[in-house]
C-alpha cells in the first residue's frame, strides 16, 4: 500500500514562500556550508541556488542565510538562526501534515492503484475521444 503524501508551501505574502525546494537549500547550505556544493548536490545550477536564496532572504526582515566570497580562503554559506529556525518549523509542520495525511487518507490510498508510467495507456485529449 502507498502512503499518501501531502506537497505544500507556506506562504508569507505574495511574493514571500517556502517550499521543499527552498527548504532542501537551506538543509544543504546548512550540512555543507557551501551554496555552490548546495546546488551541486540539488542538481541545479549554482544561479538558480543563488536566485532562490536571494528570494529567501529578501522574504524576512532578517537573512536566512549569509555567504562569503570566494577565492584565496575560499568562501562559504551558513544558516542564521532565523535560517535555522525556519528549517525546523518548516519540518515540524511537514511531520505534522504526513501524519495527518496518512490518518486522513489511509482507506483511500488502500484503494489507490500504484502505477507506474512504464506501460500506462497515454492520455488522450478530449477531442480525440
Amino acid at each position: 500500500m502507498r502512503t499518501p503524501a501531502v506537497r505544500f508551501r507556506v506562504d508569507f505574502g505574495r511574493h514571500e514562500a517556502v517550499g521543499p525546494g527552498k527548504i532542501a537549500l537551506l538543509e544543504h547550505i546548512a550540512a555543507s556550508g557551501s551554496l555552490s556544493q548546495a546546488a551541486r548536490e540539488l542538481k541545479m545550477s549554482y544561479r538558480r541556488a543563488w536566485q532562490l536564496l536571494e528570494s529567501l532572504n529578501g522574504s524576512f526582515s532578517e537573512r536566512v542565510a549569509v555567504t562569503s566570497k570566494g577565492g584565496r580562503g575560499g568562501g562559504g554559506a551558513a544558516l542564521t538562526p532565523l535560517g535555522t529556525e525556519l528549517v525546523s518549523q518548516y519540518r515540524a509542520f511537514d511531520r505534522d501534515v504526513q501524519s495527518r495525511a496518512a490518518r486522513y487518507f489511509q482507506e483511500l490510498a488502500a484503494k489507490s492503484r500504484a502505477r507506474s508510467t512504464a506501460g500506462a495507456a497515454p492520455v488522450r485529449r478530449l477531442s480525440e475521444r
